[in-house]
């Protein structure tokens, strides 16, 4: 059987490298991580020996992918030219984690318009991705845009934008991707609750971007209903959505890495690790 992708968000309390312990105790073969504290501004930089505990501790495991979540507090769509400019700093500082640690992807909300109009706030996320990218240097790190739930004034709702967001960086399109969110997606308003509806949404993802640009998926579950626009994610069949969306994803995707980041309390990571294994299994 083709190796499977799947993993959890992990932890990095303790040191990066401290990840890897969890993604044992999970048996998982990748893992998203913060590479800083997501809700603060504060850059950091890897050490010599904190790359290379990680490194270390890497080759010890049966970890495959390891990528990571941008900071909640960028948003490259800010009108405010200093905002911007600190959330294209913010993202090259991210990239450039991801280049000390060896890290594939990193994911990133777009952004939000806010009193913007959307083409302008879609034009600014454009020139943020090309700055934060130029100035992150030399890497291999591509930048996944996540589809929204639609909160707010949030970028990305739909896959037309996204598709806008790729069109206007086709000249770096080797450092730009997509990560599928199915709470961000069903919360928007397609309803993937069945097999028709899920292959519609693929379907409009491959003719708009292309499914070879989706390098990453979130496996979460919804709290909230279908277009509620409530970005809550919830445990795998146990929310609005249900599992079949999950049953297909697991069998379709086996290369892509899929990671969920539902509520961590008592053992829930493994539960749902458990449920989605058994998808491919049956």
């Amino acid at each position: 059987m083709k190796k499977n992708l799947l993993g959890v968000h992990c932890s990095i309390a303790g040191g990066a490298e401290k990840a890897f312990a969890e993604a044992e105790g999970l048996g998982i073969n990748c893992f998203q991580i913060f590479t800083k504290n997501q809700r603060q501004w504060k850059e950091k930089e890897f050490t010599a020996e904190e790359r290379a505990r990680f490194r270390r501790a890497w080759e010890a495991s049966e970890v495959d992918v390891v990528f990571s979540h941008a900071s909640y507090l960028i948003n490259l769509a800010a009108a405010e030219p200093e905002r911007h400019q600190r959330a294209v700093n913010a993202l090259a500082g991210e990239l450039r984690r991801c280049a000390q640690l060896g890290l594939s992807y990193v994911v990133l909300h777009p952004g939000f318009a806010r009193e913007q109009s959307r083409p302008d706030a879609i034009r600014r996320i454009a020139e943020g991705l090309h700055a934060a990218v130029a100035a992150a240097g030399e890497g291999t790190a591509m930048v996944l845009l996540e589809n929204m739930a639609g909160q707010g004034s949030s970028i990305g709702t739909n896959i037309e934008e996204i598709k806008t967001l790729m069109d206007l960086t086709a000249d770096i399109q080797h450092r730009i991707g997509f990560c599928l969110d199915t709470c961000h997606a069903f919360a928007a308003g397609y309803d993937i609750r069945t097999k028709g509806g899920i292959e519609d949404l693929l379907a409009r993802i491959d003719r708009l971007i292309g499914l070879d640009r989706m390098k990453a998926i979130h496996l979460n579950d919804s709290k909230g209903g279908l277009g509620s626009h409530l970005d809550r994610h919830w445990h795998i069949g146990e929310g609005q959505i249900g599992e079949v969306p999950f049953r297909y994803l697991m069998r379709r995707f086996p290369a892509v890495p899929k990671v969920i980041e539902t509520p961590k309390k008592d053992d829930w990571d493994a539960r749902n690790l458990r449920r989605l294994r058994s998808f491919i299994e049956a």
